[in-house]
């Protein structure tokens, strides 16, 4: 079963032009068909808070790296807002120019990790950090590593990061390798063949189980704890996706 061909290799600059671009909907101006997100921002949004449970808490920092301009970072916006938090949105200033202003929020345009002052700054002070559907687009820019250890240094004591909706093509390749997996595939693409799955093949340019087990270590051997965690069953690519939660001692 093909993944989102129109939104492969894309990047900073791609998502730029997308909020620019009145043609689109605010799905696919973040990478996604509408199919894929249009009624189910709420659920991901309580799966999001159920993981990163500082955001129960009053009057915490709160960062979203790449939060787009669908209705899930208007419904942090307002979460916050609630509870007294500060919030912070990183994207292009583009992007950021499709989400309201509010005195809570602070909105810092620029490419991640490479507002540097920003990241110095703020260094040990963030309670809570959400990248959510983004780290597949982070590599065609800067490194993992680069983006793991900048948003490390900026979690308090007690600090949460959640690297939220990986697409990890292994995962993938064990769910459409099932019993489960094939009849998704016949029912989505209203065909009677089964979809073709190569085990212990490399594929260039995609997040795999040896990507994800590699964030985990690194974020380990800095003294961070480190989690993979399944998506809620009700989140539209839950059979095929999953998440880090990464928290400071």
């Amino acid at each position: 079963m093909a993944s989102v061909n129109r939104f492969n290799h894309i990047g900073f600059e791609d998502f730029r032009r997308f909020a620019q671009d009145e043609s689109m909907s605010n799905y696919e101006r973040i990478g996604f068909p509408d199919s894929y997100r249009q009624g189910y921002e709420a659920a991901i949004h309580e799966d999001i808070c159920r993981k990163l449970t500082n955001l129960r808490a009053a009057d915490r920092k709160v960062v979203d790296i790449g939060p787009g301009c669908s209705d899930l970072p208007k419904m942090l916006i307002s979460l916050c807002g609630s509870r007294s938090h500060s919030l912070t949105l990183i994207d292009s200033q583009e992007m950021l120019n499709l989400l309201d202003d509010a005195p809570w929020v602070e909105k810092v345009g620029a490419m991640y990790p490479r507002c540097r002052d920003w990241i110095a700054h703020n260094a040990g002070k963030v309670d809570v950090i959400l990248c959510y559907s983004v780290l597949h687009y982070i590599f065609v820019d800067v490194g993992f590593f680069d983006f793991l250890d900048s948003s490390l240094s900026l979690l308090a004591p007690g600090g949460q990061m959640l690297i939220g909706d990986i697409p990890n093509v292994s995962k993938r390749k064990r769910f459409f390798a099932s019993a489960t997996g094939v009849r998704f595939h016949k029912d989505y693409m209203k065909t009677d063949e089964a979809p073709v799955v190569e085990f212990n093949t490399i594929e260039p340019d995609q997040i795999d189980d040896a990507v994800v087990m590699a964030l985990i270590q690194r974020a380990r051997s800095q003294g961070y704890d480190a989690y993979v965690l399944p998506q809620a069953p009700d989140l539209p690519l839950s059979n095929r996706r999953e998440d880090i939660l990464i928290t400071r001692p």
